[in-house]
């Protein structure tokens, strides 16, 4: 979450921009007691917990509501709702495995991290940036994320001896792709791109090498 928070700020810093980044952040951390409530609501119990997570949950979200209407008051470009518009499908996705349990499952994983990074392009068009930057600003990220949490996934089925390098090759393949096309649509974000070729092929070295501690791997 901080990750897109803070590169959209650095590109674009504005108090509008600053409110939609806290936003993120406070949108990030009320996802945990939200999930309790929807794993509780789906199985129809009442715990002291479900309660207590509501409460929290209530709490969060209400302040995040209030940084959302602060920056759209800040700003005259309503064009950041565009972003959030895009994002939403892949929240409701990421809740839908959440409320049955199975939050851990790829689809779910690349879904929340793609819709978080949506603060990033958000933040851009808040500031009046140019919808072409906040575009590439926004493939960069997923590039980013579409071969990190597959290669995280190898490592964590490799442990557990269950070993398929298919979705990782996929992964890479991908985010070379969504470079490339970041690239094409606004050049300045070439170092970004570098950046991620970087990460590509040490996570393929990474995977012909012994197998790293959980923990590390998760670190």
């Amino acid at each position: 979450t901080l990750e897109p928070a803070l590169l959209g700020v650095m590109i674009a810093p504005s108090r509008a921009g600053g409110c939609l980044a806290v936003a993120a952040f406070l949108a990030f951390l009320a996802r945990t007691p939200f999930k309790l409530v929807l794993v509780d609501a789906f199985r129809r119990r009442m715990l002291p917990r479900t309660k207590l997570a509501a409460v929290i949950a209530g709490i969060e979200i209400s302040i995040l509501a209030v940084l959302i209407i602060t920056a759209e008051r800040l700003t005259d470009d309503r064009r950041w709702w565009i972003a959030v518009a895009i994002a939403a499908p892949l929240v409701m996705v990421e809740f839908w495995f959440e409320a049955r349990s199975r939050g851990r499952r790829a689809l779910p994983e690349i879904a929340g991290a793609l819709a978080i990074a949506a603060v990033a392009p958000a933040i851009v068009l808040a500031d009046g940036g140019a919808a072409r930057v906040a575009v590439a600003v926004w493939v960069v990220i997923a590039a980013r994320v579409i071969t990190s949490i597959p290669h995280v996934r190898w490592q964590i089925d490799r442990a557990h001896g269950r070993v398929s390098s298919a979705r990782t090759q996929l992964g890479d393949g991908a985010a070379l792709a969504a470079v490339i096309i970041a690239t094409l649509i606004e050049p300045a974000v070439a170092l970004g791109g570098t950046a991620i070729v970087a990460v590509v092929v040490v996570q393929s070295i990474r995977r012909r090498r012994t197998l790293a501690p959980i923990a590390v791997i998760g670190i």
